[in-house]
């Protein structure tokens, strides 16, 4: 092996590692994770407007119009926000 493929290789591998580290990086939240409360509370709310988690045949829209209906319900006050 040359030292040129050697090289090559080596960016490669440097290429590989600054991609996987910034795939892995989140979004910063100034409110921190979501509790088990606030997850189940979405849950019901997002249940309440029509969303079935086992329905896969229809499954990307029936979460859409849930989720339009949810955040629907929240800005008009129909709702409570959800604690942060």
């Amino acid at each position: 092996m040359n030292t040129l493929s050697r090289v090559a290789l080596g960016l490669l591998a440097a290429a590989c590692c600054v991609a996987s580290a910034s795939a892995l990086a989140q979004p910063y939240s100034p409110t921190g994770p979501l509790t088990r409360a606030q997850v189940v509370a979405d849950l019901i709310a997002w249940r309440a407007a029509g969303y079935e988690p086992l329905d896969w045949l229809h499954y990307p829209e029936n979460a859409q119009r849930a989720g339009a209906i949810v955040a629907q319900r929240r800005a008009s006050g129909a709702m409570p926000q959800p604690a942060q």
